[in-house]
């Protein structure tokens, strides 16, 4: 803390963003305290946003949008997701990556509210064509047509048939459990 301090004072913010990645990591790993792990990779964020080096932003960025989606603060992964998925759009090298934020930011909106969610694959659609033709956006719609119906058991079909393809990592496991949580819960009311 007291590098970035200096760091900061200096006039060196990349080189305190740095400082501030490595203590997020160090909450994120060892101390396992992921809302200050949040906070200095946003502050990281915004000194290489200063610094105008816009992919180490969106590196932060992304690391505070699924750290957000696991501690339930959906709006605000949402948020990032669809702002790092515009910025991806701009660029010929990372445009194709937009889809995967788009496909996150879709589980958000599944874990907040169905309707909003329709709204959103639309919305993203709009903005990059390409993503109505990817799997991800496929699997949302089967996952979305399946909340509808409250079909749990096709629910996990449609994850396990995406799933035989493309592996799902643990972040992507854990939001779909908690959108089929909803299915259940539905149930019982």
């Amino acid at each position: 803390m007291k590098g970035i301090e200096i760091m900061t004072d200096m006039g060196r913010f990349s080189t305190a963003a740095k400082h501030h990645m490595t203590v997020a990591e160090i909450y994120e790993n060892d101390i396992v305290d992921l809302e200050k792990a949040i906070t200095h990779f946003e502050q990281a964020a915004d000194y290489f946003k200063g610094e105008e080096s816009v992919t180490s932003a969106n590196r932060c960025l992304l690391n505070v949008a699924r750290y957000a989606a696991q501690l339930e603060q959906y709006q605000k992964a949402i948020d990032i997701y669809e702002q790092v998925g515009k910025s991806c759009i701009e660029s010929t090298l990372l445009k194709y990556s937009a889809k995967e934020h788009f496909f996150r930011a879709a589980l958000c909106h599944m874990c907040v509210d169905q309707l909003n969610a329709q709204i959103a694959l639309k919305k993203y659609d709009e903005m990059f064509p390409a993503f109505s033709d990817s799997r991800e956006y496929k699997l949302v719609k089967k996952l979305l047509e399946k909340l509808e119906l409250q079909d749990v058991d096709g629910f996990s079909e449609a994850i396990a048939e995406y799933d035989a393809t493309s592996r799902l990592d643990p972040w992507f496991t854990s939001i779909l459990l908690k959108i089929k949580k909803q299915i259940s819960q539905d149930d019982i009311r």
